[in-house]
């Protein structure tokens, strides 16, 4: 590859590679120069795993709660429009007190 022409990786080899570097079995250097990456491209994905990890956490934590804060929404409406129902059915078949 000629100087400035950039190889593309998939997500996929940047997160294999950068575990491989976090778990520390092998240097930088022999993990590159078995996949033929760069050691300074390899301590990089290595740095944003580690920032992003935190992030992963409490992004997954605040999708629950969104995710159930629509659940919620959902149902009060649902019991709304029931108790709309309930009210429109007794005016309309005389039942009073039920």
């Amino acid at each position: 590859m000629g100087r400035g022409h950039r190889k593309r990786h998939t997500g996929e080899v940047k997160a294999r590679v950068a575990l491989e570097a976090i778990r520390g079995m092998r240097t930088i250097n022999e993990i590159a120069s078995e996949c033929g990456i760069h050691p300074t491209q390899i301590i990089q994905w290595k740095k944003e795993v580690l920032a992003g990890l935190p992030g992963f956490f409490s992004k997954k934590r605040n999708d629950c709660m969104k995710a159930e804060e629509v659940l919620k929404s959902r149902l009060y409406e649902e019991i709304g429009r029931m108790k709309v129902e309930l009210e429109w059915l007794k005016k309309n078949h005389g039942l009073r007190g039920v």
